[in-house]
């Protein structure tokens, strides 16, 4: 899964990065022309995998991982009705979702760039852009389309104008402002648009960047935009970015105090994976054994046999069936032999549809 952070140069983006990711990224840069992206590999929080780990004891537990990308500062004329384009336009498409952070933050020292503090006027000001850069591959595509029917056979005209039409109809919901992940299109319609990485289809986390003084205030914000979104592709979430960067440079048990000190609740990164997951359709299966106990990420819907192909092509290939146990129970009985022997490890054939949480031992022949 990557998770590509945008947002307006001086928004506080490289911050949350770092706060994400335990990175030490320079975040005193405010340029506004392109620089290359900070990346980072952050491992998934996950209790039910901790509680796994320590009822087999294997030799290696392996979490999911996220990719977190720290997309530079947008080019010169962004926020202008110009779109995105080049190098800013790249990184932004190769991500599973945005996290788009989002300035609310006072700070004399670090004037906003568009000189005051208006969350909303920066969200739509990043939407427009988005937009614009949508509909810019539309049209060329379009025009694409319209020079290949003037050649086109009976069955490639036909399947150019089922295209067409589609293209026009996402085109004027654009021009109307509602993103593509907002325009309920139907799933072949989806996979339809799928190969053209549209920025405005992507879900979006917002993240409301604020200050240690509004951490009182960050539950009544979160519920006041997300009223205003009304989507499932979209969620909120505020964080003081300066502070979780401090406390993510902490051992985990000094940051716990400090968090308690404070009256914090979860740490920032456990909670963007979370919301992360859920945009998604994310969900996670786990393997287990002496050797290792695994987690592993597939997309909400995933039957057995595409799950086993996560772990190896070969157990896709030649799956027979897969032995599921829910992880609760598992750790409830206290290991895979005394609940084999309660009847509670059952038998799932290709077409199951594998739940959060399950533990599964893949059998396979080939």
């Amino acid at each position: 899964m990557e998770l590509g952070i945008i947002g307006l140069p001086k928004s506080g983006k490289t911050t949350i990065f770092n706060a994400l990711t335990r990175g030490r990224a320079e975040t005193s840069s405010y340029t506004t022309g392109m620089i290359a992206p900070n990346l980072g590999m952050v491992k998934v929080p996950d209790e039910r995998l901790e509680g796994l780990s320590r009822l087999f004891k294997p030799q290696k537990t392996t979490p999911a991982e996220v990719r977190y990308v720290d997309i530079g500062a947008p080019p010169k004329g962004f926020g202008k009705g110009e779109g995105i384009s080049g190098e800013f336009l790249t990184h932004i498409s190769r991500a599973d979702a945005l996290i788009h952070v989002v300035r609310v933050f006072e700070d004399a020292g670090v004037p906003h760039v568009n000189e005051t503090i208006d969350p909303q006027r920066d969200i739509e000001s990043m939407e427009m852009e988005l937009a614009f850069s949508d509909m810019a591959i539309i049209e060329r595509k379009m025009e694409r389309i319209k020079d290949s029917l003037k050649s086109a056979k009976a069955h490639d005209r036909d399947v150019a104008q089922k295209e067409m039409a589609l293209l026009e109809r996402v085109k004027s919901a654009l021009e109307k402002g509602t993103p593509i992940r907002q325009q309920g299109l139907t799933e072949p319609e989806d996979r339809a648009l799928a190969n053209y990485r549209f920025l405005t289809a992507k879900p979006v986390l917002l993240l409301l960047n604020i200050g240690e003084s509004q951490l009182d205030r960050a539950e009544a914000l979160e519920a006041d935009f997300r009223g205003r979104l009304k989507n499932e592709t979209c969620d909120v979430a505020a964080l003081c970015g300066k502070l979780e960067m401090e406390l993510a440079q902490m051992d985990d048990a000094e940051a716990q105090v400090f968090r308690q000190d404070m009256g914090i609740g979860e740490a920032g990164l456990a909670r963007v994976v979370a919301l992360s997951y859920k945009l998604l359709g994310f969900i996670s299966f786990f393997t287990v054994g002496e050797d290792e106990v695994k987690a592993w990420t597939i997309r909400e819907g995933t039957v057995a046999q595409k799950a086993a192909g996560k772990i190896h092509t070969d157990l896709e290939r030649g799956f027979i069936r897969a032995e599921v146990i829910g992880q609760d129970d598992l750790v409830k009985m206290g290991g895979l032999a005394p609940a084999r022997q309660k009847g509670l490890i059952r038998l799932e054939g290709k077409t199951y549809v594998v739940k959060d949480g399950d533990v599964m031992t893949i059998l396979f022949n080939i």
